[in-house]
C-alpha cells in the first residue's frame, strides 16, 4: 500500500467518529487554505534551499550548510507528534530510510514543537534521521509554507486536548504545510512537494526517483 493510500484509508476510518460541525469547520479551514494559493507560491524546484541551525531531539545545533557537505539532503516538514496523519508519514519515511542513505542523501524533520516533544516522537516510532524543531516557524517561512490557524480550528483542536501552546512553545496558532525537498549538495531545491491538505504527503518512492536523478 503506497503512503498515501495508507493515509486517505485512514482519513475515512475516522470521520464517523468526528461530530458534523467540528468536520465542517475542519473542511471549511482546508478549503480556505487551499484557495489561498500558498501551496503554490512555497518554495519549489529550482530554487535555493534558505539555510538554517535548528536544535535537533537532543538539543544539538543542526546546520544544514554542515548536511549539506556530506551530500543531498531531503528535508520534510511537518506538523507535530500530535498529528497522526504526520506520524504515519514519518513512520513510512523511517522503512525508506536505509534505501535514502543508500543514495548518499541525509533525511531531516522539522516541525515546530520543542525539542522534548520530537524527542518523544523519534523515541516512540524508531527514528533514525534527524528530528529538528522550528520554534516560532522562521525557517517554515522562509520555505513560504507557514500559515496561521484560523480561529475556529484553533478553538477545535484546543478542544480535543492538544496543546500546541505548550508543544510549539507560545506559538500555538502557526504551523507549516505538509513540504518535502531534495536539496542538492550546491543548496538548489531539486525536487519538491508541497501541499495544503494535511492528510496527503509525499510519497517515498517519489523521493527515491528524485534522488536517483541527482545520480
Amino acid at each position: 500500500m503506497s503512503l498515501n493510500a495508507e493515509l486517505r484509508a485512514f482519513y475515512d476510518s475516522r470521520q464517523e467518529h468526528i461530530p458534523a460541525y467540528i468536520r465542517e469547520i475542519m473542511n471549511r479551514a482546508g478549503q480556505e487554505l487551499a484557495d489561498s494559493g500558498q501551496a503554490d507560491r512555497a518554495l519549489t524546484a529550482g530554487d535555493l534551499a534558505p539555510t538554517f541551525s535548528l536544535p535537533s531531539a537532543d538539543g544539538r545545533l543542526v546546520h544544514l550548510d554542515a548536511l549539506l557537505a556530506d551530500g543531498p539532503v531531503v528535508l520534510t516538514f511537518y506538523r507535530g507528534a500530535w498529528c497522526p496523519y504526520c506520524n504515519i508519514a514519518l513512520r513510512s519515511l523511517q522503512q525508506s530510510h536505509d534505501a535514502i542513505t543508500a543514495r548518499g542523501a541525509l533525511l531531516v524533520a522539522i516541525s515546530p514543537q520543542i525539542p522534548d516533544e520530537s524527542l518523544s516522537l523519534a523515541e516512540k516510532h524508531d527514528l533514525a534521521f534527524e528530528v529538528l524543531s522550528d520554534i516560532g516557524s522562521d525557517t517554515a517561512k522562509q520555505y513560504g509554507l507557514a500559515f496561521d490557524l484560523p480561529d475556529d480550528l484553533a478553538a477545535v483542536y484546543a478542544g480535543l486536548n492538544i496543546d500546541l501552546q505548550r508543544v510549539n512553545a507560545g506559538h500555538a496558532r502557526t504551523l507549516p504545510l505538509p513540504a518535502t525537498y531534495v536539496i542538492d549538495s550546491q543548496a538548489t531545491i531539486r525536487w519538491a512537494f508541497v501541499a495544503s491538505d494535511y492528510t496527503v504527503r509525499a510519497e517515498p518512492s517519489d523521493i527515491l526517483d528524485a534522488l536517483d536523478k541527482l545520480a
